[in-house]
């Protein structure tokens, strides 16, 4: 008795796809690595072919480190798809220390309310 074989499948769609994100995916690491390192070479101060000599034109490294500066600001304050998969915070604490406080207030309006009534009435 011979042994059978399956017959080859063809790659789901799903794996295209996939192949392609991969591919993508390292086509921009490679471009974000040069970019980094042209910000390194600016920053140790190469020289600069396209300037004049009379350095009219103003500084761009200083404007290009405030945008990182701003871009890694905005990063810690809004968290990305890394931080976003774990699971949402309770908010059951905040919620119950707004109830108290706005309890305290309430009754602190109805204090001085009556207060007020019992004060211009007489």
């Amino acid at each position: 008795m011979g042994i059978f074989r399956r017959a080859a499948r063809p790659t789901p769609p799903i794996r295209h796809r996939q192949e392609q994100i991969a591919r993508q995916e390292a086509e921009l690491r490679e471009k974000l690595e040069r970019l980094e390192h042209m910000v390194t070479q600016k920053r140790s101060g190469a020289p600069n072919k396209g300037r004049s000599p009379g350095g009219e034109q103003p500084d761009q490294s200083s404007k290009t480190e405030r945008r990182l500066n701003v871009s890694l600001a905005l990063d810690e304050h809004y968290p990305g798809p890394s931080r976003a998969t774990g699971r949402p915070r309770s908010l059951r604490k905040e919620r119950r220390q707004g109830q108290i406080i706005f309890l305290f207030l309430l009754t602190a309006l109805g204090v001085a309310v009556m207060w007020l009534i019992s004060h211009f009435h007489s």
